[in-house]
């Protein structure tokens, strides 16, 4: 069995070698575990970019000991020009498009997150932006190898990519999708990354790549234009917070799902479950997630329309009398209409007591796949995830649309501060929950709980079906139970990327740092 390892200086988790070193490098500096986490950022946006790019979006909660935890949302607005009615006059009427300049219509929010981060340093930063940069940029220039995991997605995608702008040229090898270990060189992409670390991150808003991407854009046929870059910034504010019995949880405001995240473990905390594994673990958490996702695909969306603020949700009567929704013994009937997205999420704890909960993303893989040939940026997808009826999602000028991204974080009762988080679109909430379950409420091991065989509800990944699907590591009399109690079972691989790639960091009050990897993604856990 695979356990955490452990550090006193530093610990980083990412889903990427690459990133991990960026972030270990930077700690090793003597930066803070922000400056870790943006070096990792930029790194991880070259090597593993089927999941996530600068082009994209990212969300932050920062711990820093003796402040309330910091959320920042990097959260990409829809473009002035993105209406219903301007949809419509593009043909667009039934959905909106996943791949192609029509899909290109959110500004990429990441950048901004990373800047805002960047200003709560705790203790002012440390190392220059070139510095944190550096790792990235020589990654871009001198090539990565492409991982298996990126090879077999261009693969399997391929359909819907491959005559994109600019896609071919970024992310193909002669036409065909590359082969796992083929050298890819981002020399665009390093040189955007370079003017950044000289110019500095405002200037992917308000500078030459702003401009450079405007008229990119508009040449295209994308409704972004220069002045939706120029009036965007990143929100800085307080996390969504509720209380269970380990102790307090902490999760990214909407449009992000974190109020459904931490909505499933407020439920599952009342079930008042003393055993990790069984059929009350798992039926508790499933049962759980069904009340947190109804509700979630009903109201959430732009906190500017919402009819419930979604701290409310949260409020302990609203969720003692949710709980009790919960049959223990039958499962309710289901599907609900799921959402896909692709992602990472990564970790960072500094020896002073600075944790970090980072995610980034494009939504589906290689996002809108319109790459634009200048800068070797690609531009995520997320607005597919605006709805085009009457609602609180419904795409208007400057909204910002439903996302699966949500960053954790937890204060355990015995003073452990706790980072965690997975990709995996539906799959994040639901493998939240099961990490920190076995972690906080159970007592495992942080590597045993993330490596542990996990579930999920719904489809993601692409995949058609909304059954439950259970890893074929379960113990075969728990998968009967579940059966027999009316679940819809699906058996899945062994190490399935369906059940997302999960990481964590946890500081406890003495010091130490201990980081655990998901062996279902290509990373590395590292305290030193």
């Amino acid at each position: 069995m695979l356990s955490s390892a452990y550090g006193f200086n530093g610990g980083v988790s990412a889903p990427h070698r690459a990133a991990a070193l960026a972030g270990r490098d930077i700690l090793n500096a003597g930066g803070s575990a922000v400056e870790a986490m943006v070096a990792a950022a930029a790194a991880i946006a070259v090597a593993y970019p089927h999941m996530n790019g600068i082009g994209g979006d990212g969300f932050w909660i920062i711990h820093r000991p003796g402040h309330a935890p910091v959320a920042i949302s990097g959260c990409g607005r829809a473009a002035e020009l993105a209406s219903v009615d301007w949809y419509e006059a593009q043909g667009v009427r039934d959905a909106l498009p996943a791949r192609g300049p029509l899909a290109a219509l959110t500004v990429p929010g990441t950048i901004a997150g990373w800047k805002a981060a960047l200003e709560h340093c705790p203790r002012g930063n440390r190392l220059p932006l070139a510095d944190l940069l550096a790792p990235a940029i020589a990654l871009a220039r001198d090539g990565v190898a492409v991982t298996e995991n990126q090879a077999r997605t261009t693969a399997e995608k391929l359909d819907g990519l491959k005559d994109v702008q600019g896609f071919a040229n970024a992310f193909l090898h002669e036409g065909a999708p590359p082969k796992a270990g083929h050298r890819l060189r981002q020399t665009a992409l390093g040189q955007t990354l370079a003017h950044l670390a000289d110019s500095g991150l405002a200037d992917y808003y308000q500078g030459d790549i702003a401009k450079t991407h405007a008229t990119f854009l508009e040449g295209t046929g994308s409704p972004l234009r220069r002045s939706d870059f120029t009036a965007f910034d990143a929100e800085v504010t307080a996390p969504l917070t509720t209380q269970v019995r380990a102790g307090q949880l902490w999760n990214m405001i909407p449009p992000t799902q974190g109020v459904a995240s931490l909505m499933i473990l407020g439920l599952f905390d009342r079930l008042n479950v003393a055993q990790a594994e069984g059929f009350e673990h798992l039926h508790g958490l499933i049962e759980a997630t069904k009340l947190a996702f109804i509700q979630r695909n009903a109201e959430l969306g732009d906190p500017d329309y919402m009819a419930t603020p979604a701290q409310d949700w949260l409020d302990a009567a609203t969720l003692d009398a949710l709980a009790t929704q919960i049959d223990p013994a039958r499962a309710r009937p289901w599907p609900e209409i799921a959402k896909p997205g692709d992602t990472i999420w990564m970790g960072a704890a500094d020896k002073d007591g600075c944790v970090v909960s980072f995610i980034q993303s494009v939504f589906w893989e290689f996002g809108s796949g319109l790459v634009c040939d200048d800068t070797g940026v690609f531009f995520q997808n997320r607005g597919a995830g605006f709805s085009l009826t009457p609602g609180p999602n419904q795409l208007r000028p400057r909204a910002r649309p439903f996302h699966t991204l949500n960053p954790a974080l937890a204060k355990l009762n015995d003073g452990r501060v706790l980072a965690y988080g997975t990709m995996g679109g539906e799959g994040q909430p639901q493998t939240q929950a099961a990490v920190f379950s076995r972690y906080a409420m159970f007592g495992q091991d942080l590597q045993q709980a993330i490596t542990a065989p996990r579930w999920l509800l719904g489809k993601t990944w692409g995949d058609a079906t909304t059954s439950l699907k259970l890893e074929d590591r379960f113990d075969p009399a728990l998968v009967a139970a579940l059966k027999d109690a009316g679940h819809e079972v699906e058996m899945i691989a062994p190490y399935s990327d369906m059940a997302g790639h999960a990481g964590g960091v946890a500081y406890w009050p003495d010091g130490l740092i201990e980081v655990a990897s998901d062996p279902r993604a290509d990373g590395a856990a590292l305290g030193f």
